[in-house]
């Protein structure tokens, strides 16, 4: 299987990609580094990522920026980083990319916890995860050609507990190769519409 990784080089990618490499032809794509990069806040980004990677079977993407502002503070610009890039940014991976998929192919995004239990400053976080699994949800009973779609939904990952323990108090962390597991499920399984939920 052609499984193209957006993000290949973080936490969670780097962890997807060790679970799935053994089995399947990884695609690795990062903003900056990856066998071909892409800025998924632009469509025009996307689509020549596309033209390059050519057709393909999964896409998987754990990549998407949103600002952490507390709400007191924040702006419709501090809100507009998130809705163009994790959120409009996914969105416009599967809108482009059905173009290139093959039949029966699954396209995985990252969302996240924080739409579920809330931290401070996380109101832009919350407001995305939670449209992108709706999007989902939604997008997966209009697919064509059998194509699947799937969200991963994970808590504070263990890793990342020295930069962000202060904001997540009381959450037990989970290790980015259990994450790992949820992206296998939806590539390798049979599930479309889901938000797969990790921690």
């Amino acid at each position: 299987m052609k499984i193209l990784l957006i993000g290949a080089n973080g936490t969670i990618g780097s962890a997807i990609d060790r679970e799935l490499s053994a089995r399947h032809e990884i695609v690795r794509i990062g903003r900056n580094s990856g066998d071909f990069q892409v800025d998924i806040s632009d469509s025009a980004s996307i689509r020549a990522l596309f033209e390059q990677t050519g057709r393909f079977d999964a896409l998987v993407c754990a990549a998407g920026n949103v600002n952490f502002v507390p709400l007191a503070d924040m702006t419709e610009k501090d809100f507009a980083l998130g809705l163009q890039d994790k959120l409009m940014g996914q969105v416009n991976l599967l809108l482009i990319g059905r173009e290139y998929a093959n039949d029966n192919a699954s396209f995985t995004f990252t969302s996240g916890v924080i739409n579920r239990e809330p931290i401070r400053t996380g109101s832009s976080a919350a407001l995305v995860n939670a449209a992108l699994d709706g999007f989902v949800r939604a997008a997966a009973i209009e697919l064509p050609r059998g194509l699947r779609v799937n969200s991963v939904s994970p808590t504070v990952l263990a890793e990342a507990m020295d930069k962000y323990a202060p904001y997540f108090r009381g959450f037990k962390p989970v290790a980015a190769a259990d994450v790992a597991l949820a992206y296998a499920k939806s590539v390798e399984g049979l599930h479309t519409g889901q938000t797969y939920q990790v921690g």
